[in-house]
């Protein structure tokens, strides 16, 4: 860490008195524009097993998920059987725990582009689904060849996503009858699949960058879509942005500024997890403010939002994990006693939600629900210690 006690008196003071006109007397939080060559170097190590490893392999697999997703749906649209009605719902539940994996880097595209209020706002306005699916001339739309497009444009972010899908698909936690599954709601389900997995393309695309994905991905989202995949509409992906911390062009003005800005897309999660997620519906606030309340999954949802902190801290998803190169292994090395803090309590949080009384959607007020919304609360604290770390260290 570098001392204001090394620069001549002038400086310093000079440096006090730019404070006092500017924002930076308004910062409880600052951060230095720059650290060490060493810590610096550690930083780009733990951020490239971080984009490699969590945040980059995280949203390949659900841009592929999500592409299947709509393949089964097509294939259930033309063979309406229980067995395909199933299949489908173990691709929804596979993209949707990957999704829900991601959320600990909603700070990046997914928050820039609008994706995460585009695929994952709930609840479902079923009276609005029901009207729209009286429309002949809309699910005709929807049915067409750019019924994915269609539905994109023409649908607002309560019908659209997951959980309309969800909703088709899932009845009290078990896969939807096929004999109550209508061809206009498979037709509407196609499309916001379509949607869907369009929007997971552009995820994938604006974090991987051109060259690292599917050529025909990069077709559909620049070309026909025409959608925003750069950061502030330049030359950097996402993950070239990070990479690129302390350089100029990037929106990161340090190597620590950029580890915690992770750290801060982890306190997110654990709060709205905890304050939201859990506590609207736990607290009375808001009782309907429940997370996939089709299939019963809402508990899953939590210990998945949980788990993309752990992969995000510890260096990568399950099996790709490389703590040698990770924020967990750089604070133990800087403080031991609080790194033990920070893994004990993502395993609490997760070992909490894991307890909750199952389905969330029937047992909104069991104590369990507010045991696990403690845990959050307490993950989000200690959180804020790592921040203050990597700024001191």
């Amino acid at each position: 860490m570098k001392s204001l006690l090394k620069f001549p008196l002038l400086v310093a003071v000079a440096t006090m008195m730019s404070c006092s006109f500017s924002a930076c007397s308004d910062n409880d939080d600052p951060t230095p524009d720059t650290g060490t060559s060493e810590t610096d170097a550690k930083f780009e190590a733990i951020a490239k097993q971080y984009l490699d490893h969590t945040v980059y392999v995280t949203y390949k697999n659900l841009a592929d998920e999500t592409e299947q997703l709509v393949k089964d749906l097509q294939a259930l649209k033309s063979s309406k059987t229980d067995a395909n009605v199933k299949a489908t719902c173990e691709t929804f539940l596979e993209a949707r725990a990957w999704w829900e994996k991601s959320e600990a880097f909603l700070y990046g595209a997914a928050t820039d582009f609008g994706i995460d209020p585009h695929i994952d706002s709930w609840p479902l306005d079923l009276d609005g689904l029901q009207t729209a699916l009286k429309n002949t001339e809309q699910v005709e739309a929807m049915g067409g060849e750019d019924g994915d497009i269609y539905a994109g444009e023409k649908l607002g972010n309560s019908l659209l996503g997951f959980h309309g899908i969800e909703y088709i698909l899932f009845e009290d936690g078990s896969p939807k009858s096929v004999s109550k599954i209508s061809d206009l709601h498979l037709t509407y389900a196609v499309a916001v699949a379509g949607d869907l997995r369009n929007r997971c393309w552009q995820l994938e695309l604006s974090w991987r960058g051109e060259s690292a994905v599917n050529a025909d991905r990069v077709a559909k989202v620049a070309n026909e879509l025409e959608l925003p995949y750069t950061v502030n509409s330049g030359e950097y992906s996402y993950g070239e942005n990070m990479l690129n911390a302390g350089k100029a062009g990037s929106t990161y003005a340090s190597w620590t500024l950029a580890m915690q800005a992770i750290i801060d897309g982890c306190k997110t999660i654990a709060d709205e997890v905890g304050t939201s997620k859990i506590g609207k519906p736990y607290s009375g606030e808001d009782p309907a403010y429940i997370e996939s309340p089709y299939s019963h999954k809402s508990i899953l949802d939590f210990y998945d939002n949980i788990i993309s902190i752990q992969n995000a801290y510890m260096g990568g998803i399950e099996n790709e994990r490389d703590e040698t190169n990770s924020l967990h292994n750089y604070i133990a090395g800087v403080d031991k006693e609080l790194d033990t803090k920070v893994v004990n309590a993502i395993n609490n949080a997760l070992t909490k939600i894991n307890a909750m009384a199952a389905p969330f959607v029937n047992n909104i007020k069991d104590p369990s629900a507010g045991e696990a919304i403690k845990a959050c609360q307490d993950l989000d604290a200690i959180l804020s210690d790592v921040k203050t770390a990597l700024r001191n260290n």
